[in-house]
């Protein structure tokens, strides 16, 4: 029987958990819903690899050059209408010492180094759900092995 029905497709995601000194690093941004924090993340865009993507996002919305260790996990979410679903693999590294670029995109505020209470205390503007979880599996010391992530692509 002949498929019919638009092929679902959902928008992949990275995200990254950058810990330091007991803080992580966290964006705070505008959204369509108002100023939420959210871990460093964007989508994955085609031509990139998924390493690549989780790094240049982290560039893009903190200024820190980001080196990936782990993978923390794959994350499944809906938008709040049903509209989207979203496949987020979070990513688990380090940054440099410093920014080393300026210019942050459009509708990030700022970059903040948060320690977990400051987190969630503010759990309310969190822009998903997923960052409590994301954060509370770092915690609870999920770790995955890059090894695990394979772009056939490059091979």
């Amino acid at each position: 029987m002949p498929h019919t029905s638009p092929i679902w497709t959902p928008h992949a995601t990275v995200a990254a958990i950058v810990e330091r000194d007991g803080r992580f690093l966290m964006v705070r941004e505008h959204t369509r819903h108002g100023i939420r924090i959210n871990q460093p993340a964007g989508h994955w865009e085609a031509d990139e690899t998924m390493v690549d993507a989780v790094t240049r996002e982290v560039l893009e919305e903190s200024g820190y050059a980001f080196t990936p260790t782990a993978l923390l996990g794959i994350y499944i979410s809906d938008k709040d209408d049903k509209s989207v679903t979203y496949l987020r693999l979070t990513f688990i590294g380090t940054v440099s010492e410093a920014p080393i670029q300026n210019e942050l995109d459009d509708d990030i505020i700022a970059a903040e180094w948060l320690t977990v209470d400051e987190i969630m205390s503010q759990r309310d503007i969190h822009r998903n759900p997923v960052v409590a979880k994301c954060l509370g599996d770092y915690l609870a010391g999920q770790r995955l092995d890059l090894s695990l992530v394979k772009d056939l692509r490059i091979l």
